[in-house]
């Protein structure tokens, strides 16, 4: 479904801020894969996600989503069919639109048909639109004519999480979507990220900084260094696998230690919110 093939990036080259972002990163997802991604402070797990957006193109390679080549596919196309969430739950939302409004935009740009972002929704999709945020169990349902900027941090980011695949993205970005959240709203958005992408059986990479959730959740654990996957487990090996080995193997092959402080401050205590 998705394939990556020597990508790289280089900000601010020549200069005294260069920075090299992503080195000749390689990556193969298949239909229907679920990677969770963690990685050193300043890896490039965004940088990746942004390459794969659109949100810059990439200096060398070549970016290939169900065997179409989008390396050098604008943004607003590529978000056609390349759904995402970030960390910030006021982002992917617009405040001042109805939560209907602010779903309508999501459907209509996804949706196929030259003209169809032009078009307005019909009573029955309005009713589509009514029937899938029940399932999100927040009340949101009543609220259709409501603000989006009246909501809390957890109805904005589960409403963002509905508006990313209201239709089935050909991929789904999911940036650390929960670690804004308290962790009883993180631990339910979550339960509905997991649902949505089983049920659609959507292909996703989803950063975390939790290692318990990066060996749990999905089939396939990678991690980044220095704007490179330098591991990648899944199958039996990642079963058995716990997160003293992940690092330890992390170690082993970077030749250097873990330097990221939320990531182990949440394996310090076990955190599996």
């Amino acid at each position: 479904m998705l394939e990556l093939s020597h990508i790289s990036k280089t900000f601010n080259p020549g200069t005294v801020n260069e920075k090299r972002a992503l080195r000749d990163l390689s990556l193969t997802m298949e239909d229907g894969d679920f990677a969770t991604i963690v990685g050193s402070n300043g890896a490039g797990k965004s940088t990746m996600f942004n390459a794969i957006a659109g949100s810059f193109y990439v200096d060398e390679g070549r970016i290939v989503l169900d065997g179409e080549d989008i390396t050098f596919t604008p943004e607003h196309v590529r978000s056609k069919f390349i759904g995402r969430l970030f960390q910030d739950p006021l982002m992917g939302t617009a405040p001042h639109m109805t939560i209907e409004e602010n779903l309508a935009v999501a459907y209509l740009r996804a949706s196929t048909g030259k003209h169809q972002i032009f078009s307005r929704v019909s009573k029955k999709e309005r009713e589509m639109f009514r029937e899938k945020l029940a399932l999100l169990d927040m009340g949101l349902e009543d609220r259709m004519k409501n603000p989006v900027g009246l909501l809390s941090g957890g109805q904005r980011q589960a409403l963002t999480l509905l508006m990313a695949t209201v239709v089935t993205p050909k991929l789904l970005l999911l940036d650390e979507h929960t670690a804004a959240l308290d962790p009883a709203t993180a631990s339910k958005v979550l339960d509905l990220t997991k649902s949505i992408v089983k049920e659609r059986k959507i292909t996703c990479l989803m950063v975390t900084h939790n290692m318990n959730q990066a060996l749990e959740l999905g089939n396939r654990t990678l991690m980044m260094d220095s704007g490179r996957i330098v591991f990648d487990v899944r199958g039996k090996e990642r079963e058995g696998m716990t997160v003293e080995q992940l690092l330890a193997k992390f170690a082993q092959d970077t030749g250097g230690e873990f330097n990221n402080d939320r990531i182990l401050l949440s394996t310090e205590k076990g955190d599996r919110a």
